[in-house]
Order: C-alpha cells, then structure tokens, then sequence
C-alpha cells in the first residue's frame, strides 16, 4: 500500500535527532494566486475575512506553515497533499497541525512581518518558538516598559549603530519564548529575560548575576547557515535555547525545550 501524508506523520516521531528543529521562510510573492491548497474549512474562513491585509498575512502564514509540515513530512509539496494539512488556532491561540483531521505528531511556530513569514517546526514533544522582525530603532520608553533591569543595562552598553539590532534580537527572543509558553504577549515581557549568548551570565553560581559586566558583540558575518546561540529564562525557572540569525534588515530567532540543534533549513520538492 502506498504511504500516505498520515503514515508519514507517524514516522516523524522518531527523527534522525531527537531535537531537531527546522525552518522555512517565504514571501508574498510566493504564494499561489488560487486557494486550491487550502482544505474546505480554511477556505470557509478565508472567505470569512473582510480586510485584504488581514486575508494576505493569513493565507501568507498558512502556505508557510503547510509547506514546512510537508517538507518534514518528506511530501510533495502539491495543492492536493496541501489541502490535507490544516493549521488550527488551539484555545490559546497556538497554531496546531492536523493531517486528515487527526493531531500531527508535529509542533509549529509561525510569525510574520512586511511580506514575509517563518515557520519552525520538530516533534511534537518540543515547546517551540519563533519569531520574526525588522531591525529599527525602538524608544527609550520601549526599553523600560517591556526590558528586564538586566536586558537594559545590555543595551545601554550598545553602540548608536548596534542599539536597534541588539534591542530586536532581544525582543525576539522574548516574542519566541513567550510562543514556546503558548502564552504569547498575555504575560508580561518582562517575565522571560534573554541572555545573547549560549548559556546567561552567571550561570553556575547564582544564576543572578546582572549582565551589565558582560559586552556582547555581533558576529561578522550573516546567512540563511548562519545561527548564533541564545538563551531565555522564564522567571518560573524554565530555560529555553534557541538559536538567532540575521538577513539585510530581518532578524529571526527560534528558541526550544529541550535544547535544539542549529534549525535546519527545509527543501521543497514537486514544487
């Protein structure tokens, strides 16, 4: 019997690594003019949309998010393998994945921004998030409300030229570990702390020491094979790892429990 998108859903729960995450970016201009990838209740609310913005990030997010569950899946990425797979917001308004009308063995994260969205994806046992911004200038008062004391006293060590990306890595960062909680912006940001770095300062001895003796400086060089570690503590004392990567003007961070491997990036085929 031939396998079908189910069968290759179950196989998905035991990849080569246990931790493996993997990504994929796409922009407006790559999805379809037609709807024939999307299952008959997603075209019901597609349908149900009233704004264009709203109807073009949404149909934007879900090619995204279907395209990187096919391509985990090993399936062609083809409208009729497409339709099979539904995104659905949970109660909290986690995206999840049904394949057939049956919970995948899969976990997703997505975010989008100007055009261009991201997913992430691993098993279906990994908390996970992702998140995705433009680097620009933020306000002073952006800083107090929404940074930890340590996370400002990281940024006001920054350059003029560094402050606005070193402030969207951290935001970031707080946005993916606030998704992986499948909480999003209904905690306070500043209950998870974002440390640029592979493990937070300190660790190994109190854990609390303040960052404001620690310089972090941005590597030389960025590509789609480029990440760069962080690390995110909630203040009920999970830890979230999580990798950040930087193209032109877009940073995007992915972040996980337990801790992930470099994101791996998703071929498409039959395309």
């Amino acid at each position: 019997m031939p396998e079908t998108i189910s069968t290759r859903s179950e196989r998905f729960r035991t990849p080569p690594k246990l931790h493996d995450v993997y990504w994929l970016q796409q922009s407006e201009a790559d999805v379809p003019v037609e709807n024939d990838w999307l299952g008959a209740s997603e075209a019901d609310r597609l349908n149900s949309m009233r704004f264009a913005k709203r109807r073009a990030d949404w149909r934007l997010g879900r090619w995204t998010a279907k395209l990187a569950v096919a391509a985990c899946l090993n399936e062609f990425c083809r409208p009729q393998a497409l339709a099979g797979i539904e995104i659905r917001p949970a109660t909290c308004g986690a995206p999840e994945v049904f394949i057939a009308n049956q919970p995948a063995a899969v976990t997703i994260s997505l975010s989008h921004c100007t055009g261009v969205a991201v997913c992430a994806v691993a098993r279906s046992t990994v908390a996970l998030g992702c998140d995705l911004e433009v680097i620009e200038p933020r306000s002073d008062a952006f800083v107090a409300d929404y940074f930890t004391p340590e996370e400002q006293a990281l940024v006001a060590q920054a350059s003029a030229t560094e402050r606005p990306r070193l402030l969207t890595l951290l935001w970031t960062g707080k946005e993916s570990a606030l998704k992986a909680l499948r909480a999003g912006l209904r905690l306070d940001t500043r209950c998870v702390r974002v440390s640029p770095w592979d493990s937070l300062p300190g660790e190994g001895e109190s854990g609390d020491e303040c960052l404001e003796d620690s310089a972090f400086t941005f590597p030389l060089s960025y590509g789609l094979n480029t990440w760069c570690p962080l690390q995110v503590r909630y203040t009920a004392g999970q830890i979230f790892s999580g990798w950040w990567q930087q193209t032109g003007s877009l940073l995007r961070t992915i972040v996980a429990a337990p801790p992930p491997a470099p994101p791996i990036l998703l071929t498409l085929t039959g395309i």
